[in-house]
């Protein structure tokens, strides 16, 4: 069993509804809109897993099934094989949204690495923020 990882939770507030959050970030076609810092692009594979290519090669990302409660974890499949789970929900935030990611430190990360990875959560979530408000304008 491994010890208790570092973790992060980061989080946006979003003024759109959470239903709508969730239908767009569940929909993975939109990944690359929004996970810009490491999401070059993305493709559906026929065993349910979506195949991403990132500035450091490919790896495989699958939401857990669909649900009413704004839980959107995901497993990342790296090219090592590992396995990485990704606590993500949307929560009800007065008239908007509250997008929350909790973020570990993977066994053998360095602090560096670490922090430069809740940097670049941070960023896609506000690129979320700002993608999802922007098409409420419209």
């Amino acid at each position: 069993m491994r010890p208790v990882a570092r973790s992060k939770t980061l989080s946006v507030a979003i003024e759109r509804r959470p239903e709508e959050v969730y239908e767009y970030v569940l929909n993975l076609a939109h990944f690359p809109e929004w996970a810009t810092s490491f999401c070059r692009s993305i493709r559906e594979s026929e065993d349910g897993w979506w195949v991403i290519e990132t500035p450091d090669g490919s790896m495989q990302i699958k939401f857990v099934e669909r649900n009413a409660h704004g839980v959107l974890d995901h497993y990342a499949r790296l090219e090592s094989g590992q396995e990485v789970f990704n606590p993500m929900r949307v929560i009800a935030n007065g008239s908007g949204s509250e997008m929350l990611f909790t973020l570990f430190q993977l066994p053998g990360m360095s602090d560096a690495k670490f922090s430069e990875d809740a940097g670049m959560v941070e960023q896609d979530l506000l690129t979320l923020k700002s993608v999802l408000e922007r098409k409420n304008e419209k």
